[in-house]
């Protein structure tokens, strides 16, 4: 045991010090929580946004599948046309 008898003022720092580091880890802690609480959230949102890209992939070409459709379109009714439809 410490024998602070006759330095209250070390006893006092101490005392102090000890209150300090657990106000910080009373405030670190919650922190480090959500942290992590966070962190498990967003590989959740990452894993579902990657299906998302995976079923979204067709529409890339969607411009020029409608630019072909419009030109089959166009062929179909100068054929129409031509039949004297």
């Amino acid at each position: 045991m410490i024998d602070f008898a006759g330095h209250t003022g070390w006893q006092l720092g101490y005392i102090i010090g000890l209150v300090v580091v657990l106000v910080v880890v009373a405030l670190v802690v919650p922190i480090l929580l959500l942290a992590a609480k966070i962190g498990g959230q967003a590989q959740s949102i990452n894993s579902g946004l990657q299906a998302a890209e995976k079923n979204t992939a067709g529409l890339a070409k969607l411009n020029e599948t409608i630019a072909s459709a419009l030109a089959i379109i166009a062929g179909l009714n100068r054929g129409r046309k031509k039949l004297g439809g």
